[in-house]
Parts: structure tokens; sequence; C-alpha cells
């Protein structure tokens, strides 16, 4: 019985191929210039602040960190996805040097985003309770002990990584059971500490929109047994927090499952177009939750329709 030759099929494979990677293309360069736009629109709203007033309050520090982390993280995902294109043009070295660049960017990104969340949370939620009337009142302390506690994740992830490089440029060489047992041994320490990275500021975060929740629950009830409206200010400032620390939450959840995804060339891309979309759609989130920055962004935009109409 004769086969039909599989050219065809192979031709149209190529094609969709080709097709999704241009797709891909348009998708990832328009993330990564609205994203560069709103971090560094943030960034430079921030400094200018603390120019003119020669002081920052917590929020706005950890904004102005999360947003320069979230530019390097941006033009490594984009070195990333070049990568996956022309995979000719990086070698081993470069891949290494960009992941480990990208694991510490991502690292930053991923702990100054779970603060802020954590920021909102003892800022905004209300609460009886003397464990949070304590961390409430030293809300600042309690975000710089989260911001260097976890350090001691980032080195040992490096410290890992280190290891699992060497192991990969083929650095230990000999008895072949005992490189086997160290391949186990790095792999299930790499594990560990991608769960632990990932972990925590999940449920942190969780814990975080959930109370948040559970606040806004009890002060809506609270309003309905006085007779008063629900559109008060607090109401709103419940709103705004949730709306960024829900964005955040989500994000975490769809770089984490990007990062660790075994996947062929198709749902890698799929990944990378993923993983650059939280760093560029939660910084525009950002921005319209905060007072500050979204007044600055529409004095900007009305500076930019004047200077559009006086061109015309």
């Amino acid at each position: 019985m004769d086969f039909q030759p599989s050219e065809p099929l192979d031709f149209f494979q190529q094609d969709v191929i080709s097709l999704l990677q241009k797709i891909f293309s348009v998708l990832v360069m328009t993330e990564f210039v609205l994203g560069n736009f709103a971090n560094s629109f943030i960034a430079l709203v921030n400094c200018s602040d603390w120019v003119k007033r020669q002081k920052l309050s917590c929020a706005d520090r950890i904004l102005t960190a999360l947003a320069v982390s979230r530019i390097s993280l941006l033009w490594l995902i984009v070195l990333s996805w070049y990568a996956i294109l022309l995979p000719a043009f990086y070698s081993s070295e470069v891949r290494i040097i960009v992941y480990t660049a990208w694991v510490v960017s991502h690292h930053f990104c991923l702990w100054l985003a779970t603060s802020l969340s954590i920021l909102y949370f003892l800022k905004i939620a209300n609460f009886s309770c003397l464990l949070f009337l304590h961390l409430k009142w030293k809300v600042e302390r309690v975000v710089i002990i989260i911001l260097l506690g976890n350090l001691f994740i980032l080195i040992s992830h490096l410290s890992v990584l280190s290891i699992e490089t060497k192991m990969q440029l083929n650095e230990y060489e000999g008895n072949i059971t005992w490189e086997s047992s160290m391949r186990d041994i790095v792999y299930l320490a790499s594990m560990t500490v991608f769960t632990l990275a990932s972990i925590i500021p999940f449920a942190m975060s969780l814990t975080a929109l959930l109370l948040l929740i559970f606040s806004l629950w009890k002060h809506l009830k609270k309003m309905q047994l006085s007779g008063k409206g629900s559109q008060d200010p607090s109401t709103k400032v419940h709103v705004r927090a949730l709306q960024t620390v829900t964005s955040s939450f989500l994000g975490q959840i769809m770089s984490t499952w990007s990062s660790k995804t075994l996947q062929n060339n198709s749902v890698l891309m799929l990944c990378e177009v993923l993983r650059i979309l939280h760093p560029s759609t939660h910084s525009l989130i950002l921005i319209w939750g905060n007072k500050k920055l979204r007044l600055a962004f529409l004095s900007f935009l009305w500076q930019l329709r004047c200077w559009l109409n006086e061109r015309k």
C-alpha cells in the first residue's frame, strides 16, 4: 500500500509556524514598547517628585524600583525572544548570561510587586487584630524585612544556578555515576529554590488579596447597616487597591507558569508573549490606580494633544 508524501503537511506546518512567529513578534514588540513607556513614565514622575520635594513615600520608592527592574526585565525577555527566533547567533555563554540576568530581574520584580501588595493591604485594610495593628504601625519596617529576607533566596538560587551552569559546560568530568548523582542533586536543589522563590510571594500575595476582599466586605456591610451608600472614599480606595493586587497576583501565576513549562518551539513563543505581558500591562494598571501617576499621565496626554493640534 502506497503512502502519500508528507511534504505538503510539512510545508503547511512551516507556514503556520512562520505566521505564528510574525504575530507573536508584533505582540512582543508592542508590549515591549508599551512596557518601557509605562515603566519609564513611573520612574521619571517619581524621580521628578523626589527632586522637587526631597522625599518619597514608601509606596513611591517601591514603584520606582519596580519600574526600573521591569525595564531591565523587558529587555532581557526581548533578548530571549530573539534567541528563540535566531538561535544560531546566541552562543551557550550568552544564553547563560542572559538567563542569569533574567533570574535576578525577575526575582526583584516578583518580590517588589509582592511588597507593594503587602504595603497596600496594611495601609488600606481595617482590622481590629492586635497583630495587624502592630504590622500596620510598622509597615515600612515590614516591607524592608521582606525585601532583605528575599535576598537569601536569590543568593541560594544563583549558587545553584552557578553549579548547574558548570555542569552544563561539562566542567565536571570523571565518574559517570558520580556525575549522574550530582545532576540529580543539583536538579532537586534547583526545583526546591525555584519553588520557594515562587510559593512564598504567591502565598503572601494571595493572603493580602483575600484579606483585602474580606476587609472590603466588612466595610460594605458596615455601610449598609448604617444606611449609607457604598460610594464613600474608603470603598473606592479598597477597589483600586484590589485592582492592583489582583492584577499583580494573576501576573505572578502567568509568569511562574511560563518560566517552568516544558514546551515545543511554538508553545515556547507563546510563553514568551505571556511573560512580557505582565510587566507591561500591570505597570499601566499601577499608573491608573495611583492618583499622582494618573494625574501626571492625564496631564501628559493633554500636553501631547495640544502639541499635535499646534502641528496641524
